[in-house]
């Protein structure tokens, strides 16, 4: 078993205990608190992925820079001259 299906069968296993403890109310009273922190998770996911988005465009922003100054291109025989 990977740590994913161990991960999901652990998360199942501590569902079914928490809902065997709780009543009805306690178990409706929860579903929003659950929710907001699910978005707030998927939300961090999300930015993170943004973040490393814009480091790559601007990587390739000075690798542009650095080619079109002649610096890079000089210094790798790129340009003829």
């Amino acid at each position: 078993m990977d740590t994913k299906e161990k991960h999901v069968a652990e998360n199942e296993a501590r569902k079914r205990e928490e809902q065997e403890y709780m009543t009805p109310d306690q178990i409706a009273s929860s579903l929003p608190s659950r929710g907001k922190k699910h978005r707030n998770d998927s939300t961090r996911r999300v930015n993170n992925l943004w973040i490393w988005f814009g480091v790559l465009v601007l990587i390739i922003i000075l690798l542009y820079w650095l080619f079109t100054a002649g610096l890079l291109g000089d210094l790798t025989g790129f340009f003829n001259g």
